[in-house]
């Protein structure tokens, strides 16, 4: 049996996903993928969300245990076995800790950056608002948005199942 190497807890996720040209993604298409179209539509999506009760090995590394993520995706398949799988493929991965960038840039040749980091979370009246903020040296950036008291249900063959589809 494999050992599971990372554990963690997706809490709070927000996405903005947004059309694009697919040539702009073209150069960053893994081999042996290729880009995964909605209704001849090729997304990318900005995503945030907190990496809580994070372990290694089963180990818990003191001060890296819960923090922010912000990232930018698209979305790709594959053909095994003859069946079409789905993924997504990572630009840039942003997280507070310098520690988190080396470990998965090095060992896992991923593509993080560190930067400063701070979330939001409170009840408002129209809904929960969830943020996070990265900072850059032109300054802050921000991805906040206000959820409905009362969720959506995921529609079959809707747009925001096509995104959450993809592992």
């Amino acid at each position: 049996m494999k050992k599971i190497f990372l554990t963690a807890e997706w809490k709070n996720l927000v996405m903005a996903n947004y059309v694009v040209e697919p040539q702009y993604l073209q150069p960053f298409v893994p081999r042996g993928t290729e880009l995964d179209l909605w209704n001849n539509q090729c997304y990318i999506s900005l995503v945030g969300f907190m990496f809580l009760n994070t372990k290694i090995k089963g180990i818990s590394i003191p001060f890296h245990q819960n923090f922010e993520e912000v990232n930018l995706r698209f979305y790709v398949r594959y053909k095994e076995n003859g069946e079409w799988k789905r993924g997504v493929t990572f630009l840039k991965e942003i997280v507070p800790k310098a520690a988190i960038t080396l470990v998965a840039n090095t060992i896992y040749g991923e593509n993080y950056m560190t930067l400063p980091m701070k979330n939001r979370l409170e009840n408002t009246p129209e809904g929960q608002l969830v943020a996070y903020s990265w900072k850059t040296k032109e300054g802050w950036n921000d991805l906040e948005v206000i959820t409905a008291n009362e969720p959506a249900p995921l529609i079959a063959g809707s747009e925001a199942e096509f995104i959450t589809e993809h592992y």
